[in-house]
């Protein structure tokens, strides 16, 4: 388990959304671009490392109850995603590092992955 500003300093990533949820529990942590296997795992509380910049990715988060969700690749979300994230109360971060970079990282820092199924 982590703290989420353990992952933002992991990751070098910056807060979108949710600064004032830096000390929010994380209990694991998937990577995943296609939003079908994010609903397929069990997700509650964990952090999601994605490239998908579309609002989809908030909606399956909340549904899923994902903890956090990180945006890979340094990439610019669009501020109807980041609107979206804050009305979800969902914390978004960005690091400039890649999916596999990122997932790497958090993995070598103690943080596991959810039943393997991502």
């Amino acid at each position: 388990m982590m703290k989420l500003f353990e992952v933002l300093e992991t990751l070098s990533a910056r807060v979108l959304v949710g600064d004032e949820q830096l000390n929010k529990d994380i209990v694991g942590g998937g990577s995943a671009d296609l939003m079908e296997d994010v609903l397929s795992a069990a997700a509650r509380d964990a952090v999601l490392l994605t490239g998908v910049i579309d609002e989809q990715v908030i909606r399956t988060a909340k549904i899923a109850g994902v903890g956090a969700v990180v945006i890979v690749r340094g990439k610019s979300p669009p501020q109807g995603l980041i609107d979206l994230a804050r009305d979800n109360d969902m914390p978004l971060l960005v690091t400039g590092k890649s999916l596999f970079a990122a997932s790497g990282c958090l993995y070598m820092d103690g943080l596991r992955g959810l039943d393997g199924s991502w």
